[in-house]
């Protein structure tokens, strides 16, 4: 029950629209009451049981002085007006009765349904931005399509199942308790009877749903998984396509759409026998309870009047539908926490990468970047062993060396993406650690391998994270990264919807985008993880190009993979297996002709 009362927690901020929901509620309860206690002087006016009532009564707040009062006014009219218009005034107030029922429920509804929407909103808000906190070792670990069904599927999932019976948890105990009271003022002894077989009818609609809350859970893994494949198939169709693995991949997809459907439907027989059952339960309790009251009624000394035993029975039949919602709910909100639970996995993970409660603020860079003894493992494995290197402010510094080396994760390491095993890093002679995040990564800008772009335009895609810049300035870095000329070629110019990824652009294009985006940053430290490496010769050139112009008077980190691109670097970095073996200029290091000279050497031979 945690995971429950966690999503209502979720409620709160909406406790005033929750109050209002329950004020309506009650008010629905005590339109419904008077309008059925109204049938008791109807009835016996028309089968004319009671005597008339010319003496009016003090007031009580019970059942008894509410009846005494209603037969007053009632037996008023009959002397003055007829018992036939008695008979309009009844339904008359019966009639009004039901109206503001009715308009207290709908009511009730308007403001709960602040309380639902709101709730989901801040619970969809919340794993959003847990997600952009979580560090990139938890994705490393995690499908992307089960990350993306837990902020839809099980979210909505959780409206559905647990937000859309929320009122029934405040609303039907209410309604039942008032109509029991109700029912007791009639008959004590009948109610009696109610109370002892009413919670055997609850017992076994129960027992079928303990296993729900399982198999739901797998229910949502099982479709995750499907999600998963979906986007990866999108993702990979060129490759799927080119291996001829249609085939393959449609089985695959199939088969766990049969395991997914094979739950769900199981899921389904369960939950759909609720209803039937409850109401099977409910009409074998009610024709108990007219058997019992019925010999109540036919009795010599009759313990309950006709008239009351119908009211009685009218009563009782109103319990069912709240009792039998009350069971459905039951159902529901089994196979939400399941949903619940997913979700909570999520916002329960560990952020790895934690700021300080007093970090301090870092604005500028003033000397120099400097890895001290650092030493990285991941998952136990070793990535980096006994790093140490200074990197003085304005200097180009190059990595090279195999592919998993660790280069990568040398630099991924700066702007606190992962943090040190072992040693630390200090800009200025500050441990990152102590800075805060969000100072440390505006230090920086990053040009990938990969370029990131976003289904936005030009502008968006440049001016990205930024606020209040001008189309100047994104122009005047387009410009630097040799960008303008491509972008004023298009259809609308820096208005122009790059697609999903920047599909619409070329490679080259591509990276030249995430250049004048790094230069818009304007941050004093670069970091290039092979950012030309995957370009054609023509793109490699202007995006070289580009990089000059940008790295002029800032402190650069450059990832290369073709060695004939840092030939100029202040200092080159040569890593293996997680440690530097060789550093040096260009020149000391052919000199030297170790592992630099031999990567050069593989290079030109290719």
């Amino acid at each position: 029950m945690k995971k429950f009362y966690r999503v209502l927690a979720y409620i709160k901020p909406y406790s005033a629209y929750a109050g209002l929901n329950v004020f309506f509620n009650l008010l629905t309860v005590i339109f419904s009451l008077f309008s059925f206690a109204l049938l008791i002087p109807f009835l016996n006016l028309l089968f004319g049981i009671n005597e008339l009532v010319t003496e009016k009564t003090d007031f009580v707040l019970s059942t008894d002085g509410l009846l005494a009062i209603l037969n007053y006014h009632i037996s008023n009219i009959i002397v003055n007006q007829g018992k036939m218009q008695a008979l309009v005034y009844i339904c008359v107030v019966i009639l009004g009765a039901f109206f503001f029922r009715n308009l207290a429920r709908f009511m009730a509804m308007y403001y709960i349904a602040n309380v639902r929407i709101g709730a989901i909103k801040g619970m969809r808000n919340d794993i959003f931005k847990k997600l952009l906190i979580l560090p990139l070792s938890f994705y490393s670990k995690h499908k992307k399509g089960d990350i993306i069904a837990r902020i839809t599927s099980d979210v909505q999932e959780v409206e559905y199942s647990i937000m859309n019976y929320i009122e029934m948890i405040v609303r039907d105990p209410i309604t039942i308790i008032a109509y029991l009271a109700f029912m007791i003022s009639l008959s004590p002894k009948l109610s009696l009877f109610v109370l002892i077989i009413l919670p055997v009818t609850g017992i076994i609609i129960g027992q079928i749903g303990k296993t729900l809350r399982k198999q739901s859970k797998a229910g949502q893994t099982h479709f995750a998984g499907m999600v998963a494949t979906i986007e990866e198939s999108i993702s990979g169709l060129r490759i799927i396509k080119a291996f001829n693995a249609i085939f393959y991949s449609f089985n695959k997809f199939a088969e766990q759409n049969k395991d997914y459907s094979r739950i769900l439907l199981w899921i389904y027989r369960r939950r759909d026998l609720s209803s039937p059952l409850s109401e099977f339960m409910s009409s074998a309790v009610i024709v108990v309870v007219l058997w019992f009251g019925g010999k109540m009624v036919l009795a010599d000394s009759p313990g309950i009047q006709a008239a009351d035993f119908i009211a009685y029975i009218v009563v009782f039949s109103q319990i069912i539908p709240p009792a039998k919602t009350f069971a459905q709910g039951f159902y529901a909100i089994q196979k939400g926490i399941a949903s619940a639970d997913r979700i909570f996995e999520v916002l329960d993970a560990k952020e790895v990468i934690e700021e300080k409660p007093d970090a301090l603020p870092i604005r500028s860079f003033k000397d120099e970047i400097e890895y001290r003894n650092v030493g990285f493992k991941y998952a136990n494995e070793p990535v980096l062993r006994n790093l140490n290197l200074k990197i003085k402010k304005g200097k180009l510094i190059a990595l090279v060396g195999e592919s998993g080396g660790g280069k990568s994760t040398m630099v991924d390491l700066l702007p606190r993406f992962y943090d040190v095993s072992e040693g630390e890093i200090l800009i200025d002679g500050v441990n990152i650690k102590n800075c805060k995040i969000s100072d440390l990564r505006g230090l920086m800008g990053i040009v990938s391998q990969e370029s990131i772009l976003f289904n936005d335009s030009i502008f968006n895609n440049i001016a990205f994270g930024l606020t209040d810049v001008s189309e100047e300035d994104v122009i005047a870095a387009a410009k630097i990264a040799n960008a303008h000329e491509f972008i004023i070629a298009t259809e609308d110019g820096y208005n122009t919807n790059i697609g999903d990824r920047g599909g619409k652009l070329s490679g080259g294009q591509r990276q030249r985008l995430s250049i004048a985006r790094a230069v818009l940053a304007n941050p004093p430290i670069l970091i290039l993880d092979e950012a030309t490496s995957s370009l054609d010769t023509e793109s490699e050139k202007l995006v070289q190009n580009a990089l000059a112009n940008v790295m002029k008077d800032r402190t650069s980190v450059v990832i290369a993979h073709r060695l004939s691109t840092i030939q100029h670097a202040d200092e080159i970095i040569v890593i293996k297996k997680g440690e530097i073996i060789e550093r040096g200029a260009h020149s000391e290091l052919i000199k030297k002709e170790g592992a630099y000279k031999k990567l050069q050497d593989m290079q030109s031979f290719e």
